[in-house]
């Protein structure tokens, strides 16, 4: 019986230390945030940068019409992906990154809920995101039918439990590395089943899993053989493809 008790009284102790040493973990942010980063997160002429519930990156000279909500990767700061939101928003687009609970997207899967309602000028939306950020932007899109108009899925692929492979609506885009050690090619192709047959594969010969944002190197990676700045600038492009295809015309269409 003093076994048992004892028993009793250290279970509660380990979870304590389990639990604590989990929300360390997910605290702690995988990488440092690049100085390209920081200076992506300052607002000039271009684009305009708020800090306050998300990181938004809005084009200064005209109105958008047309958004894009950012789930961060897991561990990764939001921060580290401002040189992407900045490049899409100089394009004309609303860009808005999207805090998560402990930095770990799955804690905050409807999160783009609150953007929507937040922003009610803009009329159509695509949801992104990166690795785990990736999955859960699919898990968004699978579960929500009608909020968003497009998805881009980055260095990640959706789960079985949320495919799309029977929606027509939705503009669908997967991004990856050829050279990502952590969503690895195969594993991206392998999800085609789960999304629409007209969704657009687009592989960034040479680009790696770290090289979607601004915070160094990932434990698990391989090395890319191109530039941060050329992998964000494909990203950038293949993005815009899929913005510029969900925006309504100018006769509200």
């Amino acid at each position: 019986m003093r076994r048992l008790r004892r028993l009793w009284l250290i279970i509660p102790v380990i979870l304590l230390i389990a639990i604590g040493g989990f929300v360390v973990w997910a605290s702690t942010p995988s990488g440092v945030l690049m100085q390209e980063a920081q200076i992506a997160l300052e607002s000039d002429d271009q684009v305009q940068v708020s800090r306050d519930r998300w990181l938004v990156f809005e084009p200064a000279a005209t109105p958008p019409t047309t958004g894009l909500i950012y789930y961060p990767g897991g561990r990764v700061q939001p921060e580290a992906y401002a040189p992407l939101a900045r490049e899409i928003a100089k394009a004309g687009y609303l860009v808005v990154i999207v805090p998560m609970p402990l930095n770990l997207a799955v804690l905050g899967a409807n999160r783009a809920d609150e953007v929507i309602a937040a922003f009610p000028e803009i009329r159509a939306w695509a949801i992104s995101g990166h690795s785990l950020g990736g999955s859960f932007a699919a898990n968004y899109a699978a579960q929500h039918p009608g909020k968003v108009q497009g998805l881009i899925i980055m260095a990640a692929y959706p789960q079985a439990s949320d495919s799309l492979a029977a929606r027509d609506d939705l503009v669908v885009m997967s991004i990856y590395g050829t050279l990502d050690g952590l969503a690895r090619p195969d594993q991206v192709e392998g999800s085609r089943v789960y999304l629409p047959s007209d969704a657009e594969f687009v592989p960034l010969d040479g680009g790696n899993h770290a090289q979607f944002g601004w915070y160094g190197a990932q434990a698990g990676d391989n090395e890319a053989t191109i530039t941060r700045a050329d992998q964000t600038e494909q990203i950038v492009n293949a993005v815009l493809r899929v913005l510029q295809a969900i925006t309504p015309d100018s006769n509200g269409s």
